[in-house]
């Protein structure tokens, strides 16, 4: 871990590995947060560094609402990551949007319930927390999404640019009903994992975007019913098309310049730095170990 990997792909559903890397090893990682999903496959595509996890564990063990997004997100901070491709699978909730596009999103509504939104919100340590009001008005880094769109592009993808995500807390399929409410609010696709992915990102001082894989449109046929087999029978595509997006992703971003939220936390932490605590500091290095130094 001595070398910093720059670039991190976290894989969704049926995406539990990079064919693409070459000179792999695991990396078994402990962070503040308890264990991420699985070992990070750190390895080299066309000469760059990336690491790589697959979200939900290698045989998909891990329910959306039993994972402990801060441990993935912050396993890839230990590793120096500053620009972070997620792969989703997501439903369609318009009509203009069908099963194997590819969406990358750039707006989010978050209809959890249950998750940890925050790195520094921490329950087991009482009421004195760090605060951290990071901006999320823009939950998806511009420059980042732009280079997914342009590398599915690149690779024959049916893709689109833009589009409202909300995620909802699962494991279920919405009903019809609620699948209606949200497209009637504007929601473009439905998914169950890239909140809190995306704010835990940013308060990790990342660039971060998604590859929004549509596997289903059930809302507009109302003999259709999203099942497992409906999801599977699209996915297969889906997940060619996204594997050789992400080749051309991390070509697009070799000599990338730093995040453009690399400095993220300068501003976005309330708290006066002597009222942080040298436990905090140690707590949460790879976040604020840099202000302390300030």
């Amino acid at each position: 871990m001595n070398e910093p990997i720059r670039i991190g792909v976290l894989g969704g559903s049926g995406v539990y590995d990079m064919e693409a890397l070459t000179d792999v090893r695991e990396l078994t990682l402990e962070t503040p947060f308890g264990a991420p999903s699985g070992p990070y496959l750190v390895g080299n595509i066309h000469g760059q560094r990336v690491a790589f996890l697959a979200r939900h564990g290698r045989g998909h063990t891990i329910s959306p609402s039993r994972l402990n997004f801060r441990a993935n997100i912050y396993g890839f901070k230990q590793l120096g990551v500053e620009y972070l491709i997620s792969v989703n699978a997501c439903g369609s909730l318009q009509r203009r949007y069908k099963a194997e596009q590819i969406m990358v999103p750039d707006q989010l509504y978050d209809h959890t319930r249950l998750r940890n939104l925050s790195f520094f919100n921490d329950p087991d340590v009482g009421t004195e927390n760090i605060v951290c009001h990071i901006s999320l008005a823009d939950p998806f880094c511009p420059s980042l999404s732009k280079v997914c769109h342009q590398a599915l592009v690149d690779t024959g993808a049916d893709a689109i640019a833009g589009g409202n995500m909300i995620t909802i807390e699962g494991p279920r399929f919405s009903t019809k009903f609620e699948s209606r409410t949200f497209a009637s609010w504007g929601t473009d696709v439905i998914g169950m994992t890239t909140s809190p992915e995306a704010q835990l990102a940013r308060e990790a001082e990342m660039s971060f975007a998604v590859m929004a894989h549509i596997t289903d449109q059930d809302i507009f046929d109302e003999e259709a019913t999203v099942t497992v087999e409906v999801v599977l029978g699209h996915m297969e595509a889906n997940i060619r098309a996204v594997r050789l997006a992400l080749v051309r992703a991390v070509e697009l971003l070799e000599g990338a310049p730093h995040s453009p939220f690399h400095r993220e936390l300068d501003s976005a932490i309330q708290s006066g730095r002597n009222y942080i605590t040298d436990e905090q500091y140690r707590r949460f290095s790879h976040l604020i170990g840099r202000l302390k130094a300030d």
